[in-house]
């Protein structure tokens, strides 16, 4: 019997119902004062077109970002990066088939200050490692530690009403 998988549902069924969650969440009991949107290659590429649409968000982060289709790196999906103003944390493998490490770099080169890279070092799109034994997950507790580190660094300046990236140097004890 042969795997199959499911084919994703059309951008503009993703989109919405992105912005449905949105909705909800920000029109929930609990009021939240931020929200961050984002996900894992396909998901985070969703969010960050809504958020370049019309969705009001804090911050956006990308697990894997699939800058482009495996070897066509002449197709960049970034012309609407470029217009999102929010704070921006892209996490990548070095060896990630969908982003290219050069062409990523000057996509947030481009962006500018408001953008970040974490790379996992000899990490493919879902960060994991040549070396790494079966079952081991210190590239996807990177990931998850580069994030919440990421997300400690935004700050909320009342003045402009604005999120503003600062700089933050974690300190690590282990």
């Amino acid at each position: 019997m042969e795997a199959r998988r499911r084919v994703p549902d059309r951008r503009e069924i993703l989109e919405e119902s992105y912005r449905t969650i949105v909705d909800q969440a920000k029109n929930s009991q609990h009021k939240p004062a931020r929200i961050f949107i984002g996900g894992k290659s396909m998901g985070g590429r969703i969010a960050s077109q809504v958020a370049a649409n019309e969705v009001d968000v804090n911050g956006l982060f990308f697990l894997g970002y699939p800058l482009h289709p495996i070897g066509k790196t002449d197709q960049l999906r970034d012309e609407h990066l470029y217009g999102i103003k929010k704070p921006m944390l892209f996490v990548s493998g070095t060896r990630d088939s969908f982003a290219r490490r050069d062409l990523l770099e000057k996509v947030v080169t481009k962006i500018g200050s408001n953008a970040q890279i974490h790379w996992i070092e000899n990490g493919d799109h879902s960060f994991k490692t040549p070396d790494a034994k079966p079952g081991n997950t210190d590239a996807l507790h990177e990931a998850l530690v580069s994030l919440v580190d990421w997300f400690q660094t935004i700050v909320y300046d009342s003045e402009s009403g604005r999120d503003l990236p600062v700089q933050y140097f974690p300190f690590r004890s282990d």
